[in-house]
């Protein structure tokens, strides 16, 4: 049974490498630095009113970010900022679509109160439906589709998504300076999805007020060797990104303006730029990315880095535990928790991991509270639909966790060690990557 085989250690087989190589390194363009940086006339901002709740002050503006294909985007922003709590330098700046609602409300005072600082959501990134009605990867595609007819650097949908994000740190700066004659200097942008994506962009852009991220669910950066992996995995691309098989972006296509956008949109190709902190957020069942795509770009990241894996959590990192209760509490209160390092200066624990034949050696500069090991078998390398299971490991008076797995002779074997701390008692954990074991290919 799977659960024996958390306990047994083999060396019948060593670990499984990921097959795609690194592609040969590629110059960032000026292209994405250029857009953002330009100053766009159609830029405005006006608050728009406060919501007393019993939790904090809800504040609401509304942003024009810039002018885009002939159209201007237009943003609503919130500022939360819950009962006794003083502005802060540093503020966690969230981009979503959609507009404000009672969750994206719940979740922004819940956020803030974790945190103890304000916080600040800008809606509408991307606006849409636009290009014939069309919205999110459809709309994506469809202007990557027409990056490669016309090479307009303008066009790729991802550019005016971050410049929506810079915009929405200048209103909340000069919403700070007039409501509280306060200066916030710098952010901590986050995401979920191609919102993750934009995440990582933001601090690529070069915008020297971007100190921290927190991509969610966006784990697909190499892009090139991430698509041939993701067949190898699955024996196809993923359902997931059909708008861009269909429309012949993937696999991508061996063309110098397809080579172009690729290096335009892929945060990897930004990765000497990308030396801010960051907490990279994944679901152990999403169905977009082959479990183990962190391996294609983990080891090129610089910087100081955090991973927290969401078990049994599909793109939406809400997590079923085994009486099929659902939660967000571990994003939320690990976000929580990596926001608040950054805006008090403290950091959080570094976790440090060797992995070899299904054994896992981890260290952690402060003692975890608790550690386990996390472990999902399939038959093949498609673990989008296996279920994770953890046991309890323990932890050394130093901060060291060894977790073994026993390496299956007819499946594979998916794993990863999780650490619980806390601060200020604010229950959070970290993780490490997650590996995979199992029979030869």
């Amino acid at each position: 049974m799977p659960s024996l085989r958390l306990l047994i250690a083999s060396l019948a087989l060593p670990a499984l490498p990921l097959a795609a190589a690194d592609p040969p390194p590629v110059k960032p363009p000026p292209d994405l630095a250029e857009y953002v940086a330009k100053k766009d006339p159609a830029y405005a901002w006006e608050a728009k009113g406060k919501i007393e709740t019993p939790a904090g002050d809800v504040f609401e503006l509304k942003l024009v970010s810039q002018e885009w294909q002939g159209g201007k985007w237009t943003h609503a922003v919130q500022v939360f900022v819950p009962k006794g709590v003083k502005p802060t330098a540093t503020v966690l700046l969230y981009n979503t679509g959609g507009s404000p609602s009672p969750a994206t409300g719940f979740l922004g005072i819940t956020l803030a109160t974790k945190v103890g600082a304000p916080v600040a959501f800008v809606y509408h990134v991307p606006n849409q439906p636009l290009l014939g009605g069309k919205s999110e990867d459809a709309l994506i595609a469809e202007t990557f589709v027409r990056y490669l007819e016309k090479e307009d650097p303008t066009m790729p949908l991802l550019f005016p998504m971050v410049k929506s994000v810079t915009a929405a740190m200048d209103a909340v700066q000069a919403f700070a300076k007039k409501e509280w004659d306060f200066e916030v200097k710098q952010f901590v942008v986050a995401g979920a999805s191609k919102r993750g994506w934009t995440s990582w962009l933001a601090a690529a852009s070069g915008d020297p007020r971007v100190k921290a991220i927190v991509p969610m669910v966006i784990d697909n950066l190499n892009l090139r060797a991430q698509m041939e992996h993701q067949v190898k995995c699955f024996g196809k691309p993923s359902e997931m990104i059909k708008d861009y098989v269909e429309r012949k972006l993937v696999p991508p296509p061996d063309t110098p303006a397809a080579m172009k956008l690729w290096a335009m949109v892929d945060p990897w190709v930004y990765r000497e730029k990308l030396t801010c902190p960051k907490l990279i957020v994944n679901g152990t069942n999403d169905p977009y990315w082959a479990v183990d795509a962190m391996n294609l770009y983990w080891d090129d990241l610089k910087g100081d880095n955090r991973v927290l894996y969401v078990p049994n959590a599909g793109h939406g990192l809400e997590e079923t535990d085994a009486t099929g209760k659902k939660s967000r509490d571990r994003v939320v209160n690990t976000t929580a928790a990596f926001v608040k390092g950054q805006v008090f200066d403290k950091p959080l624990p570094k976790l440090t991991w060797a992995h070899a034949n299904g054994r896992l050696d981890v260290k952690s500069d402060a003692v975890p509270k608790a550690a386990r090991l996390w472990v999902a078998y399939s038959p093949t390398r498609d673990f989008r639909s296996a279920k994770w299971a953890s046991t309890d490991s323990k932890v050394s008076a130093e901060g060291a966790v060894r977790a073994v797995v026993g390496i299956p002779s007819d499946e594979y074997a998916a794993f990863f060690v999780e650490c619980d701390y806390e601060l200020d008692g604010l229950a959070y954990t970290l993780s490490t990557q997650l590996h995979v074991v199992g029979k030869k290919p």
